[in-house]
């Protein structure tokens, strides 16, 4: 009775085991029927799964574990957009009409900036064709002025677009020096010799004159009123001057009385016709 017994336990362990291992076979064979009916489902060709799985050397024991860490990647994904590919194409799109827009404005600016360069390089032409003309000008028409000297333009910078220009007077019996250090008198006679120098670049039919002669002496005034009086061959001056000089030039002159206090009257005088009269008198 006793050995009954003892074999009774010893084999106990041995039909739990037995059950554990039946439980195993069950879990194996349902899961095995489930994966074959989801590969039946998707079509899959056995023999070739088989086949991949022997060339990738598949560890058939370890793919419970790479399921459950792609399962756990999946997971930490989070939820599945089922926009997402309406909202690529979108964007794709979008991407398209911003990189068309794009090239157009690379080549709008491209243009610019060929005709900037374009107009700078003609305005560069321009302007110093047009200061060598101004400097050949001025030159010439100082020494009528001042009786003398010599006179200048000179660019303070390298880029003539964006440099200033100095005015270099040499009046008779004096050194070389800017307009800055000249007298009142001499910085208008200078002045109007640089004004004339570029009224000769395109000379219009009239030219006005506000009292230019105002702070000249005499002898400038003189030489002032020739000049005047040669250019006025091809532009008909108008200029308004308290100077007696000055006035002998004129052909006519038209003045300004108050015979009564506040009533302003114009007067004219035909300089020609006054003369006559006076050689008839």
């Amino acid at each position: 009775m006793s050995n009954r017994l003892q074999l009774e336990r010893e084999l106990e362990p041995l039909r739990q085991r037995i059950t554990e291992f039946q439980l195993k076979e069950q879990a194996a064979r349902l899961g095995f029927d489930q994966y074959e009916q989801q590969l039946q489902d998707a079509q899959a060709d056995l023999a070739a799964v088989e086949q991949s799985i022997k060339d990738g050397n598949v560890r058939i024991m370890g793919m419970q574990g790479d399921i459950d860490r792609l399962h756990r990647e999946i997971v930490a994904l989070g939820a599945v957009n089922l926009a997402a590919l309406e909202e690529l194409t979108a964007s794709r799109e979008r991407k398209q009409f911003l990189d068309a827009q794009n090239a157009d404005l690379a080549q709008a600016m491209q243009t610019l900036e060929d005709a900037i360069r374009k107009i700078d390089g003609e305005t560069r032409e321009m302007l110093s064709g047009t200061f060598e003309q101004v400097n050949l000008h001025f030159g010439r028409m100082f020494p009528e002025l001042f009786g003398g000297g010599n006179a200048r333009l000179v660019i303070t910078g390298d880029e003539i677009l964006d440099s200033g220009v100095q005015v270099i007077a040499q009046p008779p019996g004096k050194k070389n020096q800017t307009i800055h250090l000249l007298s009142g008198g001499e910085k208008a006679l200078t002045a109007i010799a640089l004004v004339f120098a570029i009224f000769q670049l395109n000379p219009a039919p009239f030219c006005l004159l506000d009292e230019v002669d105002a702070p000249l002496d005499d002898a400038n005034t003189e030489r002032y009123a020739k000049l005047v009086r040669s250019m006025s061959k091809e532009t008909q001056f108008l200029f308004i001057s308290h100077n007696k000089i000055a006035m002998e030039m004129a052909e006519q002159l038209i003045g300004v009385t108050m015979q009564e206090q506040g009533v302003s009257r114009i007067v004219a005088v035909d300089m020609e016709s006054a003369i006559t009269l006076a050689e008839l008198a």
